[in-house]
């Protein structure tokens, strides 16, 4: 055993966040570009052996929760007997999944019979037509059928993961609040951030979550916040009265949440990321085979971890103190 991960800050981190694979059955406007995207080679991604390695390790340091990640993991194939071996490791307690639901349904008993226990599924509008104009030619009926399949199936809690965008999906924002009035669910609404793309098109898009409280108070809603939903993290959460579900509010950029951040990153390609937005990265891969290097690297990539990622500085176009990513969100992991 190792000592636990926590970083100068005095920030212990307890979730380790995997990328399985970059590559997506879709291409969402605010996650990569339509054309242009180089995927790395397969010999390029970690195998299963070497990610079950680094999370033995990680376990042996304090990591308790782990969150499958891609791209969209359910591109990699036989991905339930990779969940199957990491819950059976000694210490992990919780396995998650955040999947674009779109080949959900008919895996969700097989992963959850493999040790998953709950799944985050993007649902960015419920209109047809839009929502294959976000997801660049997704089907949103599947979706629907995924979030079916994970209620039957047992996943709990089952959060969906809305990224408002200004002008394309806040006009349904009170549509998203209607399903909380119906359904168990939890729905969470996600600035949209400046993940390798800070363009005047991000900034034109950017929503603050105020417009979700906003549209409560339009409708005559009234709502009480409510103690943190099971793995919801830096979510603030709220049930409107009489609602069998919940909202959460995510907002990184206006409000950000950085100083109880417990959270590290293993991408597909074996590099461990601080933080999501800048561009220090440390390889693990490499040293895999070694649980005293495993041990080595995530302690110096933690020593990288800045006190906060300062996105608000890019919405107002302002010096930031580090060098942000290059790396696009479907590359990193989320």
């Amino acid at each position: 055993m190792f000592e636990k991960l926590t970083d100068r800050f005095g920030r212990t981190h307890d979730y380790l966040r995997i990328s399985v694979t970059d590559k997506c059955n879709l291409r969402c406007v605010y996650c990569m570009p339509e054309e242009g995207m180089e995927f790395e080679p397969d010999s390029r991604l970690m195998g299963d052996d070497e990610i079950v390695r680094i999370v033995e390790t990680a376990a042996g340091m304090g990591i308790r929760k782990l969150r499958i990640t891609g791209g969209e993991p359910l591109v990699r194939k036989d991905l339930d007997r990779l969940i199957a071996r990491l819950s059976a490791i000694e210490g992990i307690e919780d396995i998650a999944l955040t999947t674009n639901g779109i080949f959900l349904a008919p895996r969700a008993e097989r992963l959850r019979e493999a040790g998953l226990t709950r799944v985050n599924i993007s649902l960015d509008s419920m209109r047809e037509d839009r929502f294959r104009l976000i997801t660049r030619g997704g089907d949103v009926h599947k979706v629907l059928e995924a979030i079916e399949a994970s209620v039957r199936v047992g996943f709990s809690p089952i959060k969906l993961n809305v990224v408002l965008m200004k002008g394309l999906n806040d006009d349904e924002i009170a549509d998203f609040l209607k399903l909380t009035l119906e359904r168990g669910l939890t729905v969470r609404f996600i600035e949209y951030m400046p993940i390798g793309h800070e363009d005047d098109n991000w900034r034109e898009r950017y929503l603050p979550l105020s417009a979700v409280l906003e549209t409560c108070a339009s409708l005559g809603w009234t709502y009480e916040a409510v103690g943190s939903v099971y793995g919801n993290g830096p979510s603030e959460n709220y049930r409107i009265a009489g609602a069998l579900g919940t909202f959460g509010l995510i907002h990184p950029v206006s409000d950000h949440f950085c100083a109880s951040c417990n959270r590290l990153r293993l991408t597909a390609d074996g590099q461990i990321k601080p933080c999501l937005y800048w561009n220090y990265e440390s390889d693990v891969r490499s040293v895999s085979r070694d649980p005293e290097a495993i041990e080595r690297v995530f302690r110096a990539a933690l020593d990288l971890k800045p006190e906060n990622h300062e996105m608000a500085q890019a919405l107002a176009k302002t010096e930031r103190s580090h060098m942000p990513t290059v790396r696009r969100m479907s590359q990193i992991g989320g």
